[in-house]
């Protein structure tokens, strides 16, 4: 098949010689059962996966199979994008739930309500995705993202759990939002979009840094130039699959079983050797998630 074939899995990277995790992944979005997609990462050391809950269904998707799986920790939340649909309705039916009608205020209580019951849960080792989403988001829908975000962190708080924070063309406010609120104990920052002035300042406050395949893309030297200053105990790595496969297979879909190809680009970037730069990530995710 030609290697431009969009369909065709990547092939298996050679495996890595120190095991990590996949520090946050959608197998409820992913072609492969949830079987098959960890035996295929465990067979290039990638034993663990953060299953990452982005709305109510997944959030309860993600609790139910991090307790079928000792391999599996789960997180749950509301995805900044879903806190406006909730309120303010969606007739595009974007998400994976269709179009619904607006709830209101209301409605995210509730929705907040149920997300604080599973995040009580012993397999869930964190609360997120959570944020603010300026990209997608328009200025009407950003009152309920912050209300969401606020939420979430209390809830975090309150559970002892890492708080997983999208932050997509916000990143003043998230971190405004996360000084007035008192950040949890372990945080976050999943697919990590800031520079390396920002990585300068979520070092200083102890804040998780989680790369993507997108530190691989030609445009993304931001990113490889915040990994460079990012202090190597803060450093994490995650699929955030299907999406963000890393190059030289952009454009097809992202599974665990790629973490290799973003961490050995990462070692390049950090001048850590590669069982080193593992070592590293794999403590750090096991404290950052606290399994």
């Amino acid at each position: 098949m030609a290697p431009q074939d969009k369909n065709t899995p990547p092939p298996l990277p050679e495996p890595l010689r120190v095991a990590v995790a996949d520090s946050h992944t959608h197998l409820d979005m992913q072609e492969s059962t949830v079987e098959e997609a960890l035996t295929k990462a465990a067979s290039v050391g990638v034993t663990t996966v953060v299953q990452v809950g982005c709305d109510l269904a997944g959030s309860r998707w993600a609790a139910e199979t991090a307790a079928a799986h000792d391999s599996v920790h789960a997180t749950v939340a509301l995805h900044p994008n879903e806190a406006p649909r909730i309120v303010l309705g969606d007739p595009d039916g974007w998400s994976r739930q269709g179009a619904r009608e607006p709830g209101g205020d209301g409605a995210l209580d509730a929705a907040l309500t149920e997300i604080d019951k599973l995040a009580a849960l012993p397999q869930v080792r964190g609360v997120g995705e959570t944020g603010l989403d300026y990209f997608r988001t328009g200025p009407e829908g950003m009152a309920a993202q912050e209300a969401s975000f606020r939420a979430h962190i209390e809830i975090a708080k309150r559970h002892g759990k890492a708080l997983v924070i999208h932050d997509r063309e916000a990143h003043d406010d998230v971190l405004r939002i996360l000084r007035e609120e008192g950040a949890p104990d372990r945080v976050v920052f999943h697919c990590y979009s800031g520079d390396a002035e920002m990585a300068k300042i979520c070092a200083a406050a102890g804040y998780f840094m989680s790369f993507a395949g997108n530190v691989t893309f030609k445009n993304a030297q931001h990113l490889r130039d915040a990994l460079a200053v990012a202090p190597p105990e803060l450093v994490l790595v995650e699929t955030d699959a299907p999406f963000l496969t890393p190059a030289p297979y952009r454009g097809r879909a992202n599974a665990p079983y790629l973490i290799p190809v973003t961490l050995r680009a990462m070692a390049e970037v950090t001048a850590l050797t590669e069982d080193a730069l593992a070592t590293a990530i794999a403590a750090n995710t096991a404290r950052a998630f606290g399994y």
